[in-house]
């Protein structure tokens, strides 16, 4: 203290007195680590294969411009692949977002509604030259209409529980594969050497209604089955794994085959994708309809006044 208005000091401790423990104890202290402001890498993950599939959608677009029709269609149907694993990766891993749900649809449009009908058209349509451009802009329309309907559908109520397991309308990538179906049959023939076929195939009034028929499937109300909870009975597991394993090892000695069958195979689907839609929703109803009955009025002409 220095005078009687001066201002006391504390004094510092001397380094000599302070007691070794508590030095090493201050050594050994942990160092906080900065955290970091974000979403984790799960949330990521998802929109990363989105991301991969764009890239191989506009990937086959190049190769489709080049000639290298079969590599197109490679790349398209990879897109389709990481486009059926996306979001169920993205349930999976809880990190379903706005942001992805948009995303995907924005994918979704260039990969499977852009991508495949300008290869269908530089494969076979430019031959018609402006008219033969009717049917990929047709197509790339409704495929916008679809997605956009579907977007919308997700602001709507909950749909009844027999709606879960159908979509309205085909899905993307199986339109892009509809689309593409000339183009398996001609690559296919081609391998063969079946030129017939292969100008049957290319022929463009062909396309042309493969592309708009696939177009009315895109934007129609038909159900069709999603997949997504959907269950086998036990007796067709077995079955079922057969059939899945004599496909793959098709697909592998013959591609172009593989993918052709596999679109007739859907397209013989459909008409029990909708019987079965329909017969859940009038089994729901006659489920509903003793509950909505109202109560039958009582009859009081003939009781007897007191």
């Amino acid at each position: 203290m220095s005078g009687f208005g001066g201002s006391h000091r504390p004094s510092r401790p001397d380094p000599s007195r302070v007691s070794p423990i508590r030095r090493l104890s201050g050594r050994l202290r942990p160092r906080t680590r900065p955290r970091f402001k974000g979403p984790s890498f799960n949330r990521v993950v998802p929109n990363i294969m989105t991301m991969l599939g764009l890239c191989a959608g506009l990937t086959g677009l190049r190769f489709a411009i080049e000639g290298h029709y079969g590599w197109a269609a490679v790349a398209i149907v990879l897109a389709g692949g990481i486009d059926g694993l996306d979001g169920r990766l993205a349930r999976l891993l809880k990190a379903t977002t706005r942001f992805g749900a948009e995303f995907d649809s924005l994918t979704d449009f260039l990969c499977f509604g852009v991508v495949p009908a300008f290869t269908i058209y530089l494969w076979s349509l430019s031959f018609w030259r402006g008219f033969g451009f009717v049917p990929p802009l047709l197509f790339a329309i409704c495929m916008a209409l679809r997605l956009a309907r579907f977007n919308a559908s997700l602001e709507t109520g909950p749909a009844p529980a027999y709606a879960y397991n159908f979509f309205t309308g085909v899905p993307a990538p199986a339109g892009a594969g509809l689309a593409l179906f000339p183009l398996f049959v001609g690559l296919e023939a081609q391998s063969l050497g079946w030129q017939w076929l292969v100008d049957a195939a290319r022929f463009p009034l062909f396309d042309a209604f493969v592309l708009i028929g696939t177009a009315s499937l895109l934007v129609s109300t038909l159900p069709v089955w999603s997949f997504k909870n959907f269950k086998v009975p036990a007796e067709y597991v077995l079955p079922l794994m057969v059939g899945t394993a004599a496909f793959a090892s098709l697909l592998v000695a013959d591609a172009w085959g593989a993918l052709a069958i596999l679109v007739l195979v859907y397209l013989g689907m459909l008409p029990f994708s909708r019987r079965s839609f329909h017969r859940l929703r009038s089994e729901a109803e006659a489920m509903r309809a003793p509950e909505e009955e109202p109560d039958t009025p009582r009859d009081t002409r003939h009781e007897r006044s007191a």
